[in-house]
């Protein structure tokens, strides 16, 4: 049974959230504040975590900040702020979806399983370390190395990055990343660009790796020359 954790201040939302989730299997635990939320993750794991954005105290923009150093479940942005560029920042800061209120309950429980879908893979599948110059990953554990320093990742931008080193070599079409990525995720091909910047920010700020192929997509070289 896969455990997820709720984190919104308005009670009514995350007793319906939850309450949702539930009648589909799942174990939910809710926090009101975010301040108990990062309580709660240091002591327990969860498989998912759903996070609203407008909180007192702290923002889940803040909140995400602080754990997605710590974890790499997927985290769901729930929020009323549907703009592009609250929904840009969200994805920057490490979410793997965001879904605005008012919400379709069937919609929810759809992305939910997706990502849980996606992040329950590294279980079933055989181990692979897949290393190409300093950059090293392990699809099964989600690891990520460079230069042997561990660097976190969130699962999206761990999944992009598999693909592009699993392709190395090959020009990748958006339309193809987003596909094999993102799935039947819900999304939008804009958010390619925003987990690509993530991805050099952290592991390849000179673009010695990851290339962009202007008016296709991206390439990962399969060999790095310095």
């Amino acid at each position: 049974m896969s455990k997820i954790l709720i984190v919104d201040d308005t009670l009514d939302i995350a007793e319906l959230i939850s309450d949702v989730l539930s009648d589909e299997g799942f174990e939910t635990k809710i926090k009101n504040n975010p301040s108990d939320a990062l309580k709660e993750i240091e002591k327990n794991a969860y498989d998912l975590i759903l996070l609203d954005i407008m909180m007192p105290e702290m923002t889940g923009i803040e909140l995400i900040s602080k754990i997605r150093n710590k974890i790499s479940c997927p985290i769901i942005f729930i929020t009323a702020k549907a703009g592009v560029i609250d929904k840009l920042l969200g994805f920057e800061v490490g979410a793997d979806d965001y879904i605005t209120k008012p919400f379709i309950n069937e919609e929810l429980v759809a992305r939910v399983k997706a990502h849980l879908r996606r992040d329950n893979r590294k279980i079933n599948n055989k181990s692979s370390i897949i290393k190409i110059g300093e950059i090293e990953i392990n699809t099964d554990s989600y690891e990520t190395k460079k230069n042997s320093e561990t660097v976190k990742l969130s699962t999206k931008e761990f999944e992009l990055l598999s693909y592009l080193m699993l392709n190395s070599g090959n020009v990748l079409p958006k339309e193809q990343i987003f596909n094999a990525v993102w799935g039947n995720d819900y999304g939008d091909i804009g958010t390619i660009a925003v987990h690509i910047k993530n991805l050099r920010t952290k592991l390849d700020p000179e673009e010695d790796y990851i290339k962009t192929v202007w008016g296709v997509g991206y390439k990962f070289v399969q060999e790095v020359t310095k």
